[in-house]
């Protein structure tokens, strides 16, 4: 059974920093690319951050600069770390681990609200 479970959201005021983490089970970590995701309330889910399974990154450009993507493939984790954060940050971030369209995972998403 595949598993994804994010953890680290909270409340942040702004310009603090969070780290997200997802740690998955039930699947050949390494070879997947990895992604995070947002939704806002009343927005379409957005891409965050990917990155590849040797490990090239990308990154919407609303976060570049601020928001970095990193995986642990001996943990079988990957990770967000978010600085700079600003009250438009604030959504459920979900972590998506996507083969194909037929092994395409994703956890149950974690709250991330940044407000003073």
């Amino acid at each position: 059974q595949v598993q994804l479970v994010e953890s680290g959201g909270g409340l942040v005021q702004p310009g603090g920093s969070l780290r997200l983490s997802c740690a998955a089970s039930g699947i050949i970590f390494h070879i997947f690319p990895l992604y995070w995701y947002r939704q806002a309330p009343g927005k379409q889910r957005e891409l965050v951050a990917a990155i590849t399974s040797g490990g090239s990154t990308n990154y919407a450009d609303s976060v570049k600069g601020r928001f970095t993507i990193s995986r642990d493939n001996a943990k079988n984790t990957v990770y967000l770390q978010m600085n700079s954060l600003k009250p438009g940050d604030t959504a459920v971030y979900y972590c998506n681990a996507r083969l194909n369209s037929a092994k395409n995972y994703w956890g149950q998403g974690t709250q991330v609200t940044v407000s003073s």
